[in-house]
């Protein structure tokens, strides 16, 4: 059983960065695919952010690239997603996932971010 929680969500104009943490807990997260995903109102579920536990391998939506990066750190069973250039059309609930090796997402309880024009 993996749990998560996220923080580091805000408010902030656009243009502006923001840093997401996620806290995983988790006897080994070794075999785990991390990811970000996020809602917006009115607006289904999207994969924004993923990242293998064991490699470096990382994937993002086309919309956030070159302004999202995903990382994790190890030793501390994080993973951190940093957004720079904050679009409004950013703004959403943002949720840490953590995907297990049968397909099972586990997820934290959310984080908002607002984005103001």
């Amino acid at each position: 059983q993996v749990q998560l929680v996220e923080s580091g969500g805000g408010s902030v104009q656009a243009g502006g960065s923001l840093r997401l943490s996620c806290a995983a807990s988790a006897r080994t997260l070794s075999s785990y695919s991390m990811a970000w995903r996020r809602q917006a109102p009115g607006k289904e579920r999207e994969l924004v952010a993923a990242i293998r536990w064991s490699t470096l391998a990382t994937y993002y939506t086309g919309s956030v690239k070159g302004r999202f990066t995903i990382s994790r750190d190890n030793a501390k069973n994080m993973v951190y997603l940093q957004m720079n250039s904050l679009k409004p059309e950013d703004t959403a609930v943002y949720y840490c996932n953590a995907e297990d090796t049968t397909g099972r997402i586990h997820w934290g309880q959310g984080t908002q971010v607002t984005v103001s024009s």
